[in-house]
């Protein structure tokens, strides 16, 4: 079994924590250097005034840069020593609380109590949202890393908590008393009231029918309104697809998804951090669920999207996890197409990566032996989500960890579904060969009885079918079959020659020719 660390680092920033402790030796949690108090005044001053650009300045790259310039490995002042220079308002304070704990994670180790401190904070600020009147628009990136951070620090309590074998005693003592915690009915409860509450389901299905202009602006409320309530719910739906997958619930986890139509650009296009994880969701559910098509269709575009946006990304805090997640969508689609060869629906440019990157361990991976399953070891293992165990640990003696059993139950899982492929591997390349072929004849080729290749023909179409989401049998088979008495007659679906990119490449060529001469003769 391949080793990973299987700790993620802090979903929004992702810089690597140390084990050093949080608060530092010098650190002086009422101290607020004059920055922080213009910061935080001026911040205030523009939520207030419902200005999203200047807002999303502050937020993006002066959080940033004050973070990097004074607080690189000390948290931020308390909301106690900045709450006097914004009026002492409720909310803002549960927003700088929201964003204080998300550096503490990103920077540092929090210990057991901030970790509660931090649930407590997102249930303050999501029973304010989902239960008051909230009169403010806040930048859609700020919203999408409330939620992504609310789901990451949820995923990394529970992984906490499994490594009961060194905990103090103080800490158990913690744990038994704060039980609700991070508790998944919790934090699922959460995210499904956002979705109820904003509406959003409704909301978008009016938008189909010419109702609503919620994709159209982007979620933002343009006649004074605030968007927070309804993006917050939109965005809830990834939360819920993310959640279901660590709990390795991927039928469930799609179904929360379904309101929003990812063939379509949408509000979770506007932010390449919901882009990237709800594709790398969506697809790897879909791996989960043999429905390889789907997810190859959509590894595929994603990957292509970051090809050719990543540049745009690279001052951005997101752009080594960016760079994580493309690496990872690599391997998925190399699994997904080593289990279900579909070349055709990969583009030229991702196809050619993927060849650099993986191109002769997939080739080993089509040999179904020893060294090829520890492949598809290392492949999922590298580019799974970092399962979790969401139910409580057992205090009574003796402490043992627990934090990698969900990892290998979809690992052993996993690895059971290639082990069926093993057999079907030979069948497709039989198939390939012929357009028609006796029952009897293929026995004989496969080197098994007639029987036994019933069962094998069989498993083979059992396995290149699944049911996608609104219920339908689906095939993803590249190659398929029908029987007719003893007579097995092949269905190959042949790839569509791609003339238009080939001349298009040659006409690109050609000008680039031309222009080389035409500058030749100038000289």
């Amino acid at each position: 079994m391949a080793a990973y660390d299987y700790d993620e680092p802090s979903a929004t920033h992702r810089q690597a924590t140390s084990d050093a402790p949080s608060q530092e030796p010098g650190y002086d949690p009422n101290h607020v250097p004059d920055s922080v108090k213009s910061f935080v005044g001026h911040l205030y001053r523009h939520i207030r005034e419902k200005n999203v650009y200047e807002i999303h300045q502050m937020y993006e790259t002066s959080f940033q840069t004050l973070s990097e310039r004074l607080f690189k490995e000390t948290p931020w002042p308390s909301v106690d020593a900045v709450a006097h220079y914004v009026d002492n308002d409720h909310v803002f304070c549960l927003l700088y609380r929201e964003m204080w704990f998300r550096h503490l994670y990103a920077r540092l180790q929090p210990t057991l109590k901030q970790r509660i401190d931090s649930w407590d904070n997102y249930c303050s600020l999501f029973q304010v949202v989902l239960h008051g009147v909230v009169n403010m628009q806040l930048p859609n990136q700020w919203l999408w890393d409330m939620v992504d951070e609310f789901v990451y620090q949820f995923q990394s309590f529970c992984q906490y908590r499994a490594k009961m074998k060194n905990k103090t005693e103080q800490e158990i003592v913690l744990l038994r008393q704060f039980d609700q915690a991070w508790n998944v009915y919790g934090v699922l409860n959460f995210l499904q009231a956002l979705v109820e509450k904003s509406a959003i389901i409704q909301i978008l299905e009016q938008e189909k029918e010419g109702l609503e202009q919620f994709t159209a602006t982007d979620g933002y409320d343009y006649s004074g309104g605030s968007n927070v309530l309804k993006v917050l719910g939109y965005f809830s739906m990834v939360g819920l697809l993310r959640v279901h997958c660590l709990l390795g619930d991927y039928h469930t986890g799609l179904k929360c998804l379904q309101p929003i139509d990812i063939t379509q650009q949408g509000v979770y296009t506007s932010v390449i951090g919901s882009h990237i994880t709800t594709i790398y969701h969506y697809g790897f559910a879909n791996l989960m669920l043999r429905r390889y098509v789907e997810a190859i269709r959509e590894f595929n575009k994603i990957l292509l999207y970051i090809y050719k946006t990543k540049q745009y990304h690279q001052k951005s805090p997101q752009y080594e996890q960016i760079l994580k997640k493309n690496e990872q969508m690599y391997a998925l689609l190399a699994i997904s197409l080593s289990l279900c060869p579909q070349v055709k629906l990969v583009e030229e440019t991702v196809n050619s990566q993927l060849r650099e990157k993986y191109g002769e361990k997939m080739i080993r991976m089509q040999r179904y032996d020893d060294e090829a399953f520890a492949i598809y070891d290392e492949l999922f293992s590298y580019a799974c989500p970092k399962f979790i165990t969401p139910s409580a640990p057992s205090f009574e003696e003796p402490l043992v960890n627990y934090n990698q059993d969900a990892y290998r139950l979809q690992l052993k899982l996993f690895l059971y579904e290639v082990k069926q492929q093993q057999l079907l591997s030979g069948v497709r390349t039989f198939l390939k060969v012929y357009s028609s072929i006796s029952l009897g004849n293929l026995a004989k080729y496969m080197e098994v009885d007639e029987s036994k290749l019933r069962s094998i023909l069989l498993t083979y179409k059992h396995k290149t079918h699944s049911v996608d989401t609104d219920g339908k049998t689906i095939s993803n088979a590249d190659v398929d079959f029908y029987m007719d008495d003893d007579l097995v007659y092949v269905v190959d679906s042949k790839p569509p020659k791609r003339y238009g990119d080939y001349f298009l490449r040659q006409i690109v060529k050609l000008e680039g020719v031309i222009n080389e001469l035409d500058r030749v003769k100038l000289d």
